[in-house]
């Protein structure tokens, strides 16, 4: 049975490796097509060119950025609108066009959250991503922007209540933790064997270490620790946009 192919997108670079970077590593190394699109930051940037080194460690292909500037760095994607703020239905559009373009069997992004900190970019994304995913399959919405498809599962990636405390450990508290009941979770992806891809992965955002965000606290970790946290990643399965006779689903 053939692997689906799989599209993620993310917010911000480092977000992909975080959230879902063993599932991006295992969708490839069993041949299936990946790619990331990234909301924020331009493509002349730091930040774009350590995303460029995490992707290929991933095997996820090359960046597909959709140029905005980060809610919290204006200097992200100089003379852009902030993501948060640029008209709705452009945000659409544009990550319609890589839907149509890449034609996946499943798309991931964030849960209504914004995962655990719940960043505004973040909500931001999973709100343009569930309405491009539904939009791309649709002819007459956007037809200058490639042939409609509809991708046949769309995932969130989320983290359990279960989880936290283990996590909050670690890292220790910052600021609003959001998590879902343990229930909600549909599919919770062993990523073990790619660990040393993801870990590397995240690291590659090395600005993100050199500042403490959290790729510098994951590189402050023993293997063990990181094992521990980060060898599963959690995702929920939203059933409105499967077709009605087709179950796609992620390696587990």
């Amino acid at each position: 049975m053939s692997v689906p192919s799989l599209l993620a997108v993310f917010a911000h670079p480092d977000d992909e490796s975080l959230s879902a970077g063993g599932v991006l590593a295992r969708h490839a190394a069993a041949g299936a097509r990946t790619a990331v699109v990234t909301a924020t930051w331009a493509a002349d940037t730091l930040r774009a060119a350590e995303l460029a080194e995490a992707l290929r460690i991933l095997g996820a292909g090359k960046p597909r950025l959709l140029g905005y500037a980060d809610a919290r760095v204006p200097h992200s994607a100089p003379g852009c609108v902030r993501f948060c703020d640029a008209p709705l239905d452009e945000a659409v559009r544009r990550l319609v066009g890589h839907i149509r373009e890449f034609r996946p069997d499943v798309v991931v992004t964030h849960d209504a959250y914004g995962g655990l900190p719940g960043h505004p970019d973040h909500v931001h994304t999973h709100r343009v991503t569930m309405l491009a995913a539904q939009a791309a399959g649709l002819e007459q919405l956007y037809p200058d922007d490639g042939a409609p498809w509809r991708p046949h599962a769309l995932y969130l990636a989320t983290h359990p209540h279960s989880a936290v405390p283990a996590l909050r450990d670690v890292i220790g508290v910052r600021k609003a933790v959001y998590s879902v009941p343990d229930g909600q979770v549909t599919a919770a992806v062993d990523v073990g064997p790619w660990m040393e891809q993801k870990i590397a992965a995240v690291l590659a955002h090395r600005s993100e270490v050199e500042r403490g965000a959290l790729p510098g606290v994951i590189a402050g970790l023993p293997p063990d620790a990181r094992e521990r946290l980060f060898a599963t990643e959690w995702f929920i399965r939203h059933a409105s946009i499967a077709a009605a006779a087709v179950q796609t689903e992620l390696t587990a």
